[in-house]
């Protein structure tokens, strides 16, 4: 497994030198590393139409709509012969941070979910396997008859953007291909809001079944909150899904602010109750860490550590919100019920480099910055198999790094991902910075 981030070399593991514990010389154990997803499997396709075509379709500019298979595949044919494709790439949130982790751990990743049984070249699924990184391992999916989900991104002249999605047999996951050695030996169960819309669904059915697997066998839960209208349309039951089940938290600020407040917010909020740190806050009396992303203002990382373990920051000390909200920023997250005497931790970090120059995707930004938290949850895992004798683990701490650190590398594979079109990472981030100080990346 790569190292999480960049950091100088006296910080690498497994690590071999005088005064420091030597590394296990069996990498057996190295491959039962890996993180297990439920994934709603789709392929996004973007292409240039006019707007008589979005007319012809019935379709409103600028909103998102589901639509029968049927039609979604007769308007991919019309597509195909008079308009411009500008890309297929692979999507889903849960298989875009797969992907990732996969891209930036070189470490294998499971999915479950459901994909089309008959693949042909050149087809959807086809291309989804294709551009999915090889260490995801795609042999636990149900196979289903029918196509593909696809999500069909119709840009306009004037750059608006329009969503036409056909269902597929995205939701056909059944739970007898939910595998319980497969969770129970994992380093963390990662899923979606959007795996759990429907109650009545074969996936959420199979969704449960491996939350409750999960939580019997201690696996890490990371959930990710998709959308902020189904949060807000099912808050009552986010609320008490989270208490019971999860681990790890991730959200945009609009995500979060309508899990806290069971509403949207207002784009011109000054009352302090509504600032990130506070719904942070807010958040960790519900699960044990918290990555909050917020745009143009970059992300945060909210978590808890036992007091006596706690680490101050070498950085100048913060207040917005919350006094001295960065005091214990260095600090490596654990699980609050295994803290004596928790302290709730907060870190916050701009956008790198204040953003790309132009932003050319949006999409996948916050599956890249998950994926840089779960190789670091991960890695903590695997520095544990290889060095078991290191101090690091004289605690049970859920991350290898601070809080601080993992914010600085969830920024970056931020960056990656916004100025390039496809929603995954292309390739992993470059092993030198030119435009970084080597003090950036320092602890």
């Amino acid at each position: 497994m790569k190292f999480p981030g960049k950091r100088k070399t006296k910080h690498y593991f497994p690590v071999r030198e005088t005064k420091r514990h030597s590394f296990q010389e069996d990498f057996h154990d190295a491959g039962k590393v890996y993180i297990v997803g439920i994934d709603q499997l789709i392929v996004d396709i973007e292409a240039e139409v006019s707007e008589e075509f979005l007319t012809t379709y019935g379709l409103i500019k600028g909103q998102s709509v589901v639509l029968n298979d049927s039609v979604i595949e007769e308007m991919d044919r019309k597509i195909q012969e008079k308009f411009h494709v500008v890309g297929v790439y692979a999507g889903g949130a849960i298989g875009n941070t797969l992907h990732n982790y996969s891209t930036l751990s070189e470490s294998r990743s499971i999915a479950f979910g459901a994909i089309s049984k008959n693949i042909t070249v050149g087809d959807t699924a086809f291309k989804y396997i294709c551009s999915t990184n090889s260490f995801v391992d795609l042999s636990y999916l149900r196979p289903v008859d029918g196509p593909m989900g696809k999500a069909l991104c119709l840009l306009t002249p004037d750059g608006e953007r329009t969503f036409a999605i056909g269902k597929g047999v995205m939701n056909d996951l059944t739970d007898e291909y939910i595998a319980e050695d497969i969770i129970k030996n994992s380093c963390a169960l990662l899923l979606s809001a959007y795996s759990l819309r429907d109650e009545q669904s074969s996936m959420y059915k199979a969704s449960i079944k491996a939350m409750e697997m999960a939580k019997k066998h201690s696996v890490s839960v990371v959930f990710s909150l998709g959308t902020s209208s189904l949060v807000k349309e099912k808050y009552s039951f986010f609320q008490k899904f989270i208490r019971d089940y999860v681990t790890v938290l991730a959200g945009n600020y609009e995500e979060c602010y309508a899990l806290i407040h069971g509403d949207f917010p207002n784009p011109h909020w000054n009352d302090l109750e509504e600032a990130p740190l506070h719904l942070a806050e807010k958040i960790l009396d519900m699960v044990d860490l918290c990555l909050l992303t917020h745009g143009k203002k970059g992300l945060y990382v909210a978590g808890h550590v036992d007091d006596s373990v706690k680490r101050e920051t070498k950085d100048a000390v913060l207040s917005r919100e919350i006094l001295d909200y960065n005091r214990y920023e260095y600090s490596r997250a654990m699980k609050k019920n295994q803290c004596s005497l928790p302290v709730k931790i907060y870190t916050h970090i701009n956008p790198y480099m204040g953003g790309p120059l132009a932003i050319k995707n949006t999409n996948g930004a916050g599956d890249g910055a998950l994926a840089s938290l779960l190789h670091d949850m991960a890695s903590n895992k695997y520095h544990e198999l290889m060095v078991p004798n290191s101090p690091k683990h004289a605690r049970s701490f859920l991350t290898y790094s601070s809080i601080h650190q993992i914010s600085k590398y969830a920024n970056r594979t931020s960056f990656e991902i916004l100025k390039q079109n496809s929603p995954r990472l292309l390739k992993s981030l470059p092993d030198r910075e030119e435009s970084l100080e080597d003090s950036y990346w320092d602890l």
